[in-house]
């Protein structure tokens, strides 16, 4: 065998050191990339008859001062979850609050209402209950896209299943159409 007349180099070997400082440079990159991101592009900018017709910015409903008509007893009835939007087409906002007796145990049911406030108005009123707590329904998360609501639902296929264990996951929307809320079930959902 012939040897070479260069020496073997030392930077041609990998060693794990050379591995952590690769690893080290490719995190420093990806997290200063993360922080230095470019503004909002737009496509045009407004102008001043443009921001004369839009309509002012309105807060949405706050739920903490709805009256929900639940009978809870001893414990009172919580907002557990919420969602805002547009509903109705109104330029106003809406607020979707999903409510139940604060139980020290077990799985209450969920209440979905609607709701609205008017022009100076000190607190918001119901127009609309999406989810009536007889119905036994938890609602495991809600959100408003595209002027409807959308919920996951956690049921009952029966009286006899233990309230602590649903048995029947749904998905439902609801829309408003000619002055009342609409539901539908969103393609893909299932029951379990």
């Amino acid at each position: 065998m012939q040897q070479t007349a260069v020496p073997e180099l030392a930077h041609t070997h990998t060693r794990p050191i050379h591995w952590v400082a690769t690893a080290t440079a490719l995190a420093g990159v990806v997290a200063l990339s993360s922080v230095l991101q470019p503004d909002s592009a737009t496509a045009a900018q407004p102008t001043a008859t443009d921001a004369k017709n839009a309509p002012a910015a309105v807060a949405p409903p706050d739920p903490a001062k709805a009256d929900f008509p639940l009978t809870c007893g001893p414990v009172k009835a919580i907002v557990v979850k919420k969602a805002t939007g547009d509903l109705d087409g109104d330029h106003r906002p809406e607020t979707v609050a999903v409510v139940h007796c604060d139980s020290p145990m077990g799985t209450p049911p969920d209440g979905v209402y609607v709701l609205t406030q008017a022009a100076g108005a000190t607190a918001p009123r119901i127009v609309a209950t999406l989810i009536d707590p007889k119905d036994s329904i938890t609602v495991r998360d809600i959100a408003v896209r595209d002027g409807a609501v959308a919920a996951h639902l956690y049921g009952y296929s029966s009286p006899d299943v233990p309230r602590c264990c649903p048995d029947v996951n749904d998905s439902a929307k609801w829309q408003w159409k000619n002055g009342s809320f609409v539901r539908s079930t969103p393609a893909g959902a299932q029951s379990v």
